[in-house]
This record gives C-alpha cells, sequence and structure tokens, in this order.
C-alpha cells in the first residue's frame, strides 16, 4: 500500500509508538504528583513505583545497540 514492509511497520510502531505512549505516562505519573502535592520525596517514590518499569525497555534498547555497534 504505502510500499512499507513489515518489518518496517513493526519497528516504527515499537520505536516511535511505545516511546510516545511511555512520555505520556510520564506525563500521567507527573500530573498525579502534582496533583496530590507529593513533594520532592513524594515524587521520587511515585516515580519510583509508577515508572521504574520503563526503564527496562530504555535499558532493551540501549543492550541491542551496544551489541549492534
Amino acid at each position: 500500500m504505502w510500499m512499507i514492509s513489515e518489518e518496517q511497520f513493526a519497528w516504527f510502531g515499537l520505536t516511535v509508538g511505545v516511546t510516545t505512549f511511555m512520555l505520556y505516562m510520564l506525563f500521567i505519573v507527573l500530573q498525579l504528583a502534582w496533583e496530590s502535592k507529593a513533594g520532592k520525596f513524594g515524587t521520587f517514590v511515585i516515580f519510583l513505583g509508577l515508572a521504574f518499569g520503563m526503564l527496562g525497555f530504555v535499558a532493551k534498547g540501549f543492550i541491542q545497540w551496544l551489541i549492534e555497534n
């Protein structure tokens, strides 16, 4: 249709789509910390609990980049 292969579509969806979704999730966590008036330590705890899982996705991309280069 647009001369794009399935592999290119999957790469785009995984990198651009998931990264955009993760940034949106970080915005939601920040908004939650702001509305709850959590303070510095409370914001840290909220980010640690709710956003720490995203670090694995970022680490996976970095490790793949290291192995390929």
